[in-house]
């Protein structure tokens, strides 16, 4: 689903012109593919309904799949640039939701039936699938480097922001399949957030005082959000620590 409403692309006036070229082409791809289903859209039907020439197709993209799943790349991005955009003295869980909620304003309401429809055919087809992973693996790598400048670490030495980055981008994609999935339609945004929030409850060892799945609030300490100083204390001793499935990369020492 595309976010009218997101930032606008930053840079000089070519930078614009190249990001609003790609947009244009992504968001032609993406809606020729609902109308007609991926198999029957060709890169001159993508080319002709975004007016630009077939040799300016290949300056953006690879494949018509590459195309069609164009937006959700972009969006990608924009979460980890929302993430480093927040106030610095926010703690980093909550900075993490908000930059991740932020690109989903436009899915405050359930989407059309028919539409839903369509766009479940769309990521079944197997040419979909694989550009799916792309863009779970771009919001991933964003995430990643975001966390990292906001803590201080660094993403190749230290596995922190990766980790981080990987659950919540797990979560995220939990939430998108249901939401995908559900008869009759719900809005995105709510099982999102409740996503997040479970994902926190687990983290915290609360498992029985988080959000329900309409993510209300319960009882207990459900509104905080963890620091970031919570999330090392509680989350990398157990994968990390003596007895975690996983060790501390090793540290480059000068010499």
């Amino acid at each position: 689903m595309e976010n009218p409403s997101g930032p606008r692309p930053r840079g000089g006036l070519r930078e614009r012109k190249k990001s609003a070229v790609r947009r244009a082409l992504g968001s032609a791809a993406f809606r020729l593919a609902l109308e007609r289903g991926p198999e029957n859209v060709t890169i001159e039907d993508i080319t002709a309904e975004a007016d630009v020439s077939l040799r300016t197709f290949g300056n953006y993209f690879s494949s018509k799949y590459e195309a069609i799943c164009a937006l959700g790349t972009d969006r990608a991005r924009r979460i980890g640039a929302e993430l480093l955009a927040r106030p610095a003295h926010e703690p980093l869980w909550q900075a993490l939701v908000s930059a991740v909620l932020a690109h989903c304003e436009d899915a405050g309401q359930a989407p059309d039936a028919e539409w839903l429809a369509r766009l479940r055919l769309v990521l079944r087809s197997p040419g979909i699938r694989g550009e799916y992973l792309k863009v779970s693996s771009a919001r991933q790598e964003a995430l990643a480097e975001a966390i990292a400048v906001r803590t201080g670490t660094e993403a190749e030495q230290d596995m922190y922001p990766g980790i981080l980055a990987g659950a919540v981008t797990a979560a995220a994609e939990v939430a998108v399949s249901r939401w995908a999935a559900a008869d009759p339609p719900v809005p995105l945004r709510p099982l999102l957030r409740s996503a997040l929030d479970q994902l926190a409850t687990a983290c915290s060892g609360k498992a029985g005082s988080g959000r329900g799945s309409s993510g209300e609030a319960g009882s207990g300490e459900t509104g905080r959000y963890m620091t970031e100083e919570e999330f090392k204390v509680l989350v990398r001793p157990a994968i990390l620590g003596p007895n975690g499935p996983l060790c501390e990369p090793p540290v480059r020492r000068t010499p």
